[in-house]
């Protein structure tokens, strides 16, 4: 066991072999590189996002407010890279990106299981039907547990929870103006981050492909669009109209 631990190296703690050997271009143009290694990088933050969203989901489920916020804000920050990554996605020109599209075949960013899985977490369920439904999507999202949360901390009762009195327990949650108030208004950043993420990927299709169909037959940038300022927590934003 000793042996075995001093001959670790950075290298064979990270896999680096096989990361580094992941990248397998199929064209011979030179960005088509940018293009696998800004999709890799995405799948790893989607795993750490999914990681850190199960975490915060047990501490929502036990009442543990401190840790809900730092998971929140470490969830909050790993989505501001995952918007970020956008920009270096933007150097590539059109023309750049048809150089090597072809050689996508019929793959598509449509297709990232783990996104779906994201999205399921967080409370969506009306996928389309030509999208697999993730497995997520049959277990209680970050919302279902926030209510859990709430319950623990004085607010009302989960199984008794219905779309009018969980907005009244919301707004009583905010005029305490208590901790409880603080979890809220960090998932309605995180509510933000993915309204940022849409937007910016949608504008990000439209300026690298236009209106044209997606490569795997998808309607691209048409589809993407019909999800911008879809709000993650609806709850959460309609209770600012209560007086």
């Amino acid at each position: 066991m000793g042996d075995a631990q001093e001959k670790l190296t950075y290298a064979g703690y990270l896999r680096l072999d096989q990361i580094l050997n992941a990248q397998q271009p199929r064209s011979g143009e030179h960005d088509e590189m940018l293009f696998i290694v800004i999709h890799q990088v995405y799948e790893l933050w989607f795993k750490q996002l999914l990681h850190e969203l199960a975490q915060l989901q047990r501490y929502l489920d036990g009442g543990d407010t401190t840790h809900s916020m730092r998971t929140l804000r470490r969830t909050l920050a790993i989505l501001k890279i995952v918007v970020a990554q956008l920009d270096v996605l933007e150097t590539m020109t059109p023309t750049q990106f048809r150089k090597f599209r072809d050689a996508l075949g019929t793959s598509s960013g449509f297709e990232s299981t783990q996104f779906r899985e994201l999205e399921a977490v967080l409370g969506r369920r009306d996928f389309p039907k030509w999208a697999p439904r993730p497995e997520a999507a049959s277990q209680p999202s970050v919302f279902d547990s926030f209510l859990r949360y709430l319950a623990t901390q004085g607010y009302g009762a989960t199984k008794d929870a219905t779309k009018d009195n969980t907005q009244e327990i919301l707004k009583q949650v905010y005029d305490d103006d208590s901790s409880a108030a603080v979890v809220a208004e960090l998932l309605v950043d995180l509510d933000e981050g993915m309204q940022e993420w849409r937007y910016r990927h949608v504008k990000m299709v439209e300026r690298t492909i236009g209106g044209h169909q997606g490569t795997g037959g998808s309607t691209g940038a048409k589809y993407l669009s019909s999800t911008v300022g879809k709000p993650t927590f609806p709850d959460l934003w309609a209770i600012r109209n209560l007086s």
